[in-house]
């Protein structure tokens, strides 16, 4: 690969984080807890955003809340969001032990998990429903969630998750990402055109940074009030989790 393609390529986490009537007004209060929410957005940030839900996180929350009529929770994942991205599995953990949570405290609480960038990773990590074969789970993670946190999350929304090209680039000991059987129908993928991150020799490093302000993360939002209002948490999935 041509040297100015790489540099191109090596720069664009930095540069995307550096330069970063209701449809569903029926929604009520989750439980009898007040610390339950209705909904609650579990997400996880890009490289190099500061501690928090980022850019993108905050145009996705920002857009559910118009949607929804109502603010809607919010838990940032806790993990270094920097280079090492071997450290993403810090994040892995954070977000399945957030989302096992909620489904344990707030049973009727609809969970919505999400991530920009290397926070697509993560959280695209997160809903695998077995172990990569001749991978070692880092000391963290004990393995998938179980089944029956399934239904509590009622979805999955990724911008610019890094494809197989890009994640081996970064990190040759990635397994691949694949969304869990159990959460592949409620997930959307958001990736713009030419972003050298998610879309193959992609190499602009602007539609990488662009999630934040046109359009997409409203896609996303839709999509996840579509769901929102469709899906309900089984008696069976609340007393199994």
């Amino acid at each position: 690969m041509p040297n100015h393609q790489l540099r191109i390529l090596a720069a664009t986490f930095a540069s995307a984080a550096a330069v970063l009537g209701p449809q569903a007004a029926g929604l009520a209060q989750a439980d009898t807890n007040p610390a339950c929410s209705a909904v609650e957005v579990v997400f996880a940030r890009g490289t190099f955003e500061a501690p928090g839900i980022g850019d993108t996180g905050q145009a996705f929350v920002d857009s559910l809340n118009a949607k929804l009529g109502q603010p809607v929770g919010v838990y940032a994942v806790d993990y270094p969001a920097s280079l090492d991205f071997q450290a993403a599995a810090n994040g892995v953990a954070d977000a399945s032990r957030q989302v096992q949570s909620i489904a344990t405290t707030c049973p009727n609480t609809k969970i919505v998990l999400g991530g920009y960038s290397q926070g697509a990773a993560v959280a695209g990590y997160t809903t695998a429903s077995a172990i990569p074969a001749g991978f070692t789970l880092p000391a963290d993670i004990t393995g998938p969630m179980p089944a029956s946190v399934a239904s509590h999350v009622a979805a999955v929304a990724l911008f610019g998750t890094p494809d197989p090209w890009f994640l081996n680039l970064v990190d040759h000991s990635a397994p691949p990402i694949a969304i869990g059987d159990a959460y592949v129908n409620k997930t959307v993928q958001e990736c713009n055109q030419g972003d050298p991150v998610c879309s193959p020799g992609g190499l602009d490093r602007s539609a990488h940074s662009a999630y934040k302000n046109n359009g997409t993360a409203d896609q996303a939002a839709a999509f996840v009030v579509n769901q929102l209002s469709s899906t309900t948490v089984s008696q069976t999935a609340r007393d199994s989790a």
